[in-house]
């Protein structure tokens, strides 16, 4: 199974090109149970998306489809594992075990953020760490270890340049990236967010920027302002992703970029900031 942020997919048909034989395998859930648990799971992560992204991913659903019921005979080698790529391109598309350790970092409140009813969170590319301004200002170095999901994704420093920024792996035709925060489990909710999500494009690079939570979802223009939004009140968890696409020739991979700014830059191209409050017992019944 693959788990991704509003799906999950059923890949063994993609991993074996003996669909028969795999079924005979298959023996601790009905294949039946197993789809429509699937599906349930699906339409659950994907209630509150707008209408284009779910045709997207229906879209993309109905590729794979066929795909999975057209087994292919493979040519000589290709039945082994990947070997080729360099590490840092097996890393950031999820081949090795490195990636899985830099993924799937939640924000969770602390005690301090909870006392303050406060979470304050920035980013500069420039130095490549977090600062929880909410949490005594603790440092949390190397941007992957703040990240909920990746794919595609490393940080880029422009050496003749003097630039650095987030960017697709080289090659890579899309990637995307997300934060997660989380505050239900303490017994907190959102009252407001504000956001800052800088990026910048080139030619036809084309950057999306969503916020989702439990509850609504919003699209970001990616700009360098702060923008505020009132409509997440009341959710308890909050996800800020980039989808990154697009871009012409063969550096179509640094037509889009997340956080750029120059190696000496002092300021944050990405900032967070979540005001909270308790959840009563009450509100858990209506």
């Amino acid at each position: 199974m693959l788990q991704l942020l509003f799906q999950v997919v059923d890949v063994s048909w993609r991993y074996s090109c003996k669909h028969t034989e795999l079924l005979t395998r298959r023996t601790q859930l009905g294949e039946g149970l197993l789809r429509q648990t699937i599906n349930k799971l699906n339409s659950e992560r994907k209630h509150f998306l707008p209408q284009e992204r779910k045709q997207e991913l229906l879209e993309r659903y109905i590729v794979e489809l066929v795909e999975f019921i057209s087994p292919k005979t493979p040519n000589p080698g290709e039945l082994g594992g990947r070997i080729s790529g360099s590490v840092l391109w097996k890393v950031t598309r999820g081949e090795t075990g490195a990636h899985a350790q830099n993924c799937g970092f939640s924000f969770l409140t602390t005690e301090k953020e909870k006392t303050a009813k406060l979470f304050h969170l920035k980013y500069s590319a420039a130095e490549n760490n977090y600062i929880r301004v909410s949490n005594d200002n603790e440092i949390i170095h190397n941007w992957e270890k703040g990240v909920w999901k990746m794919n595609s994704v490393f940080r880029k420093v422009e050496q003749d340049w003097k630039m650095v920024y987030i960017a697709r792996t080289e090659g890579a035709a899309s990637a995307r990236v997300s934060w997660k925060f989380e505050c239900g489990s303490v017994g907190l909710k959102i009252v407001n967010v504000s956001i800052r999500s800088t990026s910048q494009t080139f030619q036809s690079g084309n950057i999306q920027w969503h916020l989702h939570s439990n509850l609504t979802n919003v699209d970001l223009s990616g700009d360098q302002n702060i923008h505020s939004f009132a409509n997440f009140n009341g959710s308890t968890e909050l996800i800020l992703e980039a989808e990154m696409s697009g871009g012409d020739g063969d550096v179509a991979w640094q037509h889009t970029q997340l956080f750029r700014q120059s190696l000496d830059d002092h300021e944050y191209p990405m900032e967070i900031i979540i005001t909270l409050k308790d959840i009563k017992i009450k509100d858990e019944y209506q």
